[in-house]
C-alpha cells in the first residue's frame, strides 16, 4: 500500500534505471555521490583541504549543520574560514552566526503552505492548503531563492527573480501537454491564462494539482482537484485510502521488487567484518522528543519549559556498575570528542546502550537564541565520527556509536 499525493501522477510500472550511485566522487576522500549529493560528513574537509575544487562558499537554507552533522566542532572551525557564506534563515543560530549575510524569510503565517514532502508518506491520501494570513514584511522565500539562483548563474544581484518563476511555470505547463496526458496536443501558452494563484508559488502549485493524480486537467476532468478547490475546503480534501500500487510505483530495471540488489549483496562481506564494541564501551543511540524537532524548536519558551530533556538515558545495571546517580553528571567520550550531560536512569533502554537526544548544544555566546541558551543541553554530534560513513547510502553513522562513560564528581 502506497500513498499517491495530489501533486504527483501515477507511475507507469515500466522498467526504470534503478538506484544509481557514484556518478561523481568527493574530492578529498573519494566518496560516491548518492542521489546527487555527497555525504555531509565530508563538508568540513572539502572546505579546509586546499586544492582544485576546494569549497570556499556555502549557502544554507533553514539548516543548522553545526549541530546536525558529525564531528561538529571541526565543521564549525571550517565554516569560520570560508570566503563567503549566505544563510536563508530566521535565526542567528550555531551555523548562521558564521554567515556574511543572513536573509530571513517570511514567518510561517506570512506564507502559504502545502505539504510536498509528507503527503508522500501519509497513511491516507489527503490534500490541505493553508493560505497566507498576513502580508509578508519582506521578500518571499521564492524571491530570495530565485535571486540567489540568478546570482549563482552569473546574472548578477539585479536580475529579476520573475525569470525563475516563469521558467518553473513554463516547465510545468510543457509537462502538462506532453503526449501521455489528457492535454496532449494542447498549447501550453493557451493554458497560462487559466492558471490561478496570487503568488508564483501558488501558481506553480495550481498547475501541479490540476495535472496530478486527482486533478481537473484544466476542465478535462469534471470535479477534479485544483488550488481553488482546496481554497474552498479549508479543512482539506479526503482523497481516499491507500491502494496497492505495485508494480506501478517501481523504478527498478527489472520492474520487479529486487530483494537483494548486487550492491547490498556485495556489502554483506564488509558487514561481516564489523567489530563489536570493546568491553568497557557502550553503544550510543539518539532520540527525539515530541516538543523538540532537531534544533528548530528550542527557542520557543512554551516548548522548552518543564523538566530537562537533554539527558543521557542509562539502564539501571549500567548505572550501578559505573557509579552513575540519577541527576548526576556523566562524561561521555568517543573517538572524536566528549560532552557532559545529566544522567537519567531508566529500564526503558536496554543494558549496554545509552541514549542522548540530538539537536541540542545551544551554548555558543555568538548566537541570538536567547531562550534556547537558557536550556542549552549538549551537542551529541560532538561524539559522532565523520570517518564512519555507510558506504552505500553515504549517511553518517549516527547510532551505535562506541562511547565510554565516567561519573563526574558533584
Amino acid at each position: 500500500m502506497f500513498p499517491l499525493a495530489a501533486h504527483n501522477r501515477p507511475g507507469t510500472g515500466k522498467p526504470g534505471r534503478g538506484f544509481i550511485t557514484g556518478r561523481r566522487h568527493s574530492r578529498v576522500r573519494n566518496h560516491p555521490e548518492i542521489r546527487g549529493e555527497f555525504p555531509v560528513a565530508t563538508l568540513a574537509e572539502e572546505i579546509s583541504t586546499p586544492g582544485d575544487g576546494q569549497v570556499r562558499a556555502v549557502i544554507t537554507v533553514a539548516g543548522n549543520p553545526v549541530l546536525s552533522t558529525p564531528d561538529s566542532n571541526r565543521l564549525a572551525a571550517a565554516l569560520a574560514g570560508l570566503d563567503a557564506m549566505v544563510c536563508v534563515d530566521p535565526y542567528l543560530n550555531e551555523t548562521t552566526r558564521f554567515a556574511n549575510v543572513v536573509l530571513p524569510p517570511p514567518s510561517a503565517l506570512e506564507r502559504c503552505h502545502y505539504d510536498l514532502a509528507f503527503t508522500g508518506l501519509s497513511v491516507r491520501n489527503v490534500a490541505n492548503f493553508s493560505p497566507t494570513l498576513f502580508a509578508p514584511t519582506g521578500p518571499a522565500e521564492s524571491e530570495i531563492l530565485g535571486r540567489l539562483a540568478l546570482i549563482a548563474a552569473g546574472q548578477g544581484a539585479d536580475a529579476d527573480p520573475a525569470m525563475i518563476d516563469e521558467l518553473v511555470l513554463g516547465t510545468l505547463l510543457d509537462r502538462a501537454v506532453a503526449a501521455d496526458t489528457p492535454l496532449a496536443g494542447r498549447d501550453a501558452a493557451e493554458l497560462r491564462p487559466l492558471v490561478t494563484g496570487t503568488t508564483p508559488v501558488e501558481r506553480a502549485l495550481d498547475v501541479m494539482l490540476r495535472t496530478g493524480a486527482y486533478g481537473d486537467w484544466f476542465g478535462e476532468v469534471p470535479d477534479g482537484l485544483s488550488l481553488a478547490m482546496l481554497g474552498d475546503n479549508p479543512h482539506g480534501v479526503d482523497l481516499g485510502p491507500l491502494q496497492p500500487r505495485i508494480p506501478e510505483v517501481l523504478r527498478t530495471p527489472s520492474a520487479k521488487v529486487e530483494l537483494l540488489p548486487d550492491a547490498i549483496a556485495t556489502d554483506l562481506v564488509r558487514l561481516a567484518t564489523v567489530q563489536p564494541p570493546a568491553v568497557d564501551e557502550l553503544l550510543l543511540v539518539g532520540r527525539r522528543h515530541v516538543r523538540s524537532n532537531n534544533s528548530w524548536m528550542h527557542n520557543l519558551e512554551i516548548l522548552v519549559k518543564g523538566r530537562e530533556r537533554c539527558t543521557l538515558q542509562v539502564h539501571p545495571d549500567d548505572a550501578s556498575r559505573l557509579g552513575l546517580a540519577p541527576g548526576g553528571a556523566v562524561r561521555i567520550s568517543s573517538r572524536v570528542g566528549e560532552v557532559t550531560a545529566p544522567v537519567e536512569v531508566t529500564d526503558t533502554i536496554m543494558a549496554g546502550v545509552v541514549s542522548l537526544p540530538h539537536g541540542w548544544g545551544h551554548d555558543d555566546p555568538h548566537t541570538g537564541l536567547t531562550v534556547a541558551a537558557g536550556r542549552p543541553g549538549v551537542n551529541s554530534n560532538v561524539l559522532t565520527d565523520a570517518e564512519a560513513i555507510d558506504p552505500l547510502s553515504g549517511n553518517a553513522v549516527l547510532n551505535g556509536i562506541p562511547v565510554r562513560l565516567e561519573a563526574v564528581p558533584a
